[in-house]
């Protein structure tokens, strides 16, 4: 224990003074860490306590940081390095509301948490905070009820943007309403993005200053932001923010939404070296790169600069040396994502901490719901993609699964084998596989197989009929360069004379403004523009290839087509890439005739395409373990950075020059309830209750109420997995509130599958036509008047309130009429009696 003890005082004290804490007077100033009740610490004093420096009367000591008038000002709890630091919590907490401390800092030498007491919970930092840092945490004290009580509602932006828009005539006019939105640019919250704002509301009500948005690519993040930012800014809980992307591309969408969605009332930048106007607005987009760059964020800014910082793309953002930016400044903290990492998933964070505690330290700074308080693994707001689909916001794929000979046997158990000669000249045998392909195994007609796949079955423009706007995604560099010449090639003979080799561009980071050619590609104009149609703006490219640029946060809502010329092992990689094609669009918005426009109407896209060569979505659906620890990121140079796919070494491998085709080619439209990859909570927790073998004892007894007993005490609500009823149903994806006994009933087969609202309804309905016989000519009213007195509340209080005067605006009140006084009665009463109208509810 007294090792343990040492080592971890050793670390605390190294890191106090790193971070400009004083033991001892010297010419920077006078000491400001004090030891156990105020007693000054001095050489003879430090060599006193030596390995036993826990060894105390009163528990382990406390050091006690002064602030610049010598006054006490943090409380640092210190722990040997085999115990959690929040072990230390409430004792500090006593301590240091004894000395009038606002902050506290809690430390085993590894891992480390600062706390504000009047802002939040303890939050993992990765270095101590300097006295200057903190100064900045005590001058800005605002008032959180404020922000509370602030009603957000649908035109929280729209007010921004248009404040009168509400007295224009055209407007409260149904008909007009639509085209008035559109004139004028307006911007209406949708329910989940409110949904999502009020989130941030209660989470700051309970006291909490950090935040995880987890929402599905194309649910409008940066519009909810906006939002967010209005919120923090008007209740003057924020004097500036600061939005945070690792992209150019993303930086420059950032502050073109920002300018655009409060542009009346806020000023937005972007910030870049020796331009000092950031300081006269109130949103500042940038880079983390730019912050970094030559340690800017230390030298030109104070840690008070910004109040609120949004994190863009946060499950990367919090690794590398972008996590030092994002806890430089103080305040509260908000991150995006539609792929958080779990990094403590199925970890056992005691065990860990005793036997590798460097490890458990980089788990946790890299874990997303650890980084923004969301420590039981259920972020702040969660949209995803199956939301987004089943209400209508988001598109899912068609999967064209495309295999040829040699692809066929690379993904085989067997592997694709080759006799080759060794060095001696023997002939051996090399099986290869299809994590292989363009790594160690290279083919010409394989990838000529590929490209001629694609452009055969790829969706088309619904304008101009060309091959509609696609990203192929490859192994390598080099691997992007020989599929860009292959399409270049192919779409000459295709459409001769159109392209002259600007059919398709390789965007890599090799290619000198490769970050402009995203950029050009979303704004329809890569290589020029209306190749087909002169009054139809679309790019004149139609393809980029690349390898991982234009994967996570990158918008270009009018994609079709996606192409996985690569395998991929990582689930976040795969719905990051998959989210480039679910946003919707309408393509007639690019036509610049009226009249044309006119005549052609909307052209909504309805869905896009996978065309996936290596069998990637089978991977994701059957054979990934969803249940796996996840690999911590490789460490270089003591710079934490996310493995690339790179480019081949030619000096070997082998090249196949065997013909190759097309062999299997099948199509899968995915439907409302998504792949695997989005509905993966329900399975993990019928894999739980499978794993309790007295749960299925107490069903098939019809024990239900100990059932729900068992669930309550052992399942539910518990730290591995914080299972709920309203998460299970949400992921469920269901049109009612399903019970808990059916969830059960589901899992152990006692039921086939989750009946949907209408088959409850008929089922009822059947019920009461068995007892009470309609006459054939009333049937199909009462049918009607049956169910809609069941789902649509306002319906059901026309009649128990006998308002009967409203149902001439009821779309079921001409049903009613129709019906006989007896049947009018009697309806009403059965259903209170025999329904559960609480079941059918969504």
């Amino acid at each position: 224990m007294a090792e343990k003890e040492a080592k971890a005082r050793i670390k605390i004290n190294k890191l106090l003074e790193e971070a400009g804490w004083r033991f001892f007077d010297n010419e920077a100033g006078k000491a400001n860490i004090l030891l156990e009740n105020n007693v000054k610490l001095t050489e003879e004093k430090l060599n006193e306590f030596g390995e036993d420096f826990e060894k105390t009367s009163n528990g382990y000591i406390d050091f006690l940081l002064l602030d610049e008038n010598g006054f006490p000002f943090i409380v640092l709890e210190a722990k040997a390095e085999d115990k959690n630091p929040l072990f230390g919590k409430e004792q500090a907490r006593r301590y240091a509301i004894s000395q009038n401390c606002r902050f506290v800092i809690l430390s085993n030498g590894n891992i480390h948490y600062f706390w504000d007491l009047e802002r939040g919970n303890p939050h993992i930092i990765s270095r101590f905070p300097s006295p200057e840092t903190v100064k900045g945490y005590s001058a800005f004290k605002p008032d959180r009820n404020i922000l509370v009580e602030e009603v957000v509602n649908e035109d929280y932006i729209v007010l921004t943007q248009k404040p009168d828009y509400q007295s224009d005539p055209s407007y409260t006019n149904e008909e007009n309403r639509k085209n008035y939105i559109e004139q004028n640019k307006l911007r209406f919250l949708r329910k989940y993005q409110i949904l999502a704002v009020k989130s941030i509301q209660n989470s700051v009500k309970e006291g909490k200053d950090r935040f995880l948005f987890e929402m599905a690519t194309g649910t409008g993040k940066t519009l909810v932001s906006a939002a967010v930012i209005k919120l923090f800014l008007r209740t003057g809980n924020a004097r500036r923010v600061l939005f945070l992307v690792d992209r150019l591309e993303l930086e420059d969408q950032a502050y073109k939404a920002f300018a655009d969605y409060l542009k009346n009332d806020y000023k937005t930048v972007i910030y870049k070296e020796n331009r000092d106007d950031w300081r006269k607005a109130e949103i500042v987009v940038s880079t983390i790169q730019t912050f970094l760059s030559k340690n800017r964020y230390k030298r030109l800014f104070a840690p008070d600069d910004f109040d609120l910082v949004i994190s863009d793309e946060a499950h990367r953002s919090i690794g590398k040396n972008g996590r030092a930016v994002f806890e430089f400044f103080i305040g509260y903290k908000l991150g995006l994502t539609a792929t958080p990492k779990d990094y403590l998933k199925h970890i056992d964070i005691a065990k860990l901490g005793e036997n590798d505690p460097r490890q458990l330290e980089r788990r946790l700074l890299l874990d997303t719901y650890k980084t923004f308080g969301c420590e039981n693994g259920e972020p702040t707001f969660r949209y995803s993609l199956v939301d987004g689909v089943r209400d209508g916001y988001l598109v899912n794929p068609v999967v064209v699964d495309a295999r040829t000979e040699i692809t066929t046997q690379l993904l085989s158990d067997q592997g694709y084998s080759v006799i080759t000669q060794n060095e001696e000249g023997e002939e051996v045998e090399e099986t290869y596989i299809h994590k292989d392909f363009e790594k160690k195994f290279f083919s010409e007609n394989t990838n000529r197989a590929f490209c001629q796949a694609f452009l055969e079955n790829a969706l088309r423009d619904p304008i101009s009929g060309e091959i509609g706007k696609t990203i192929v995604f490859c192994v390598s560099q080099n691997h992007a360069a020989k599929i860009t010449q292959i399409l270049n090639e192919m779409a000459h003979q295709m459409f001769p004379g159109k392209y002259n080799s600007d059919f398709a561009i390789q965007v890599t980071s090799q290619i000198n403004d490769a970050q402009q050619f995203t950029i050009n590609f979303t704004n329809n104009r890569l290589s020029g523009t209306a190749n087909f149609n002169p009054f139809y703006k679309t790019s004149k490219t139609r393809v980029c290839v690349t390898v991982g640029m234009m994967t996570t946060g990158y918008d270009c809502p009018d994609i079709l087509n996606l192409c996985l010329m690569r395998p991929i092992f990582s689930p976040t990689d795969f719905i990051q890439i998959k989210g480039r094609g679910t946003r919707k669009y309408n393509f007639a918005a690019d036509i610049i005739d009226p009249q044309l426009k006119t005549q052609i109407g909307e052209k909504q896209k309805e869905h896009f395409k996978i065309f996936d060569f290596f069998a990637n979505c089978e991977y994701f659906e059957e054979k990934y373990n969803y249940d796996e620890v996840l690999k911590l990121p490789y460490i270089n140079n003591d710079k934490i950075s996310v493995s690339n796919i790179s480019s081949p070494s030619f000096s070997g491998g082998y090249n196949s020059n065997r013909s190759d085709d097309i062999v299997s080619i099948q199509q899968h439209i995915v439907g409302p309830d998504g792949m695997k990859i989005d509905r993966m909570y329900f399975e993990k927790f019928e894999k739980t209750v499978l794993e309790h073998p007295a749960l299925k004892e107490q069903a098939e007894a019809g024990k239900w109420s100990e059932l729900m007993e068992y669930l309550e005490k052992h399942i539910l609500d518990k730290p591995e997995e914080y299972f709920t009823l309203e998460k299970l149903r949400k992921s469920i994806n269901i049109d009612r509130r399903v019970s808990m006994r059916e969830i059960i009933e589901k899992i152990f087969g006692m039921i086939p599958y989750f009946k949907t609202k209408n088959e409850l309804l008929d089922e009822e309905f059947d019920k009461f036509d068995s007892r009470y016989l309609p006459k054939e000519e009333y049937f199909t009213y009462a049918k009607t008047v049956f169910k809609a007195y069941i789902v649509d509340a306002e319906f059901r209080a026309i009649i128990d309130n006998k308002d009967f005067a409203l149902l001439n605006v009821s779309p079921y009140g001409e049903a009613y009429m129709k019906l006989p006084e007896e049947l009018r009665k009697v309806i009403p009463e059965y259903i209170k009696d025999f329904v559960t109208i609480n079941k059918f509810v969504a």
